[in-house]
């Protein structure tokens, strides 16, 4: 796809097509800081889930 995405917001491009851009490309690493508290909060959370708090955290 050769838009980028302020050409496909300016067109009205369909949900779809926006998605499918911006899962295109490749991967890179991002650090997000949070407090020690909403990390806890958030383990927790996916723990009650079955889930790992990276697993929540990448969905």
């Amino acid at each position: 796809m050769s838009d980028n995405y302020k050409s496909m917001a300016t067109r009205d491009a369909s949900r779809a097509e926006t998605q499918a851009h911006l899962a295109e490309g490749n991967a890179v690493v991002v650090t997000v800081n949070i407090s020690s508290n909403l990390q806890d909060v958030a383990a927790e959370h996916a723990a009650m889930s079955g889930m790992s708090f990276s697993a929540l955290f990448r969905n």
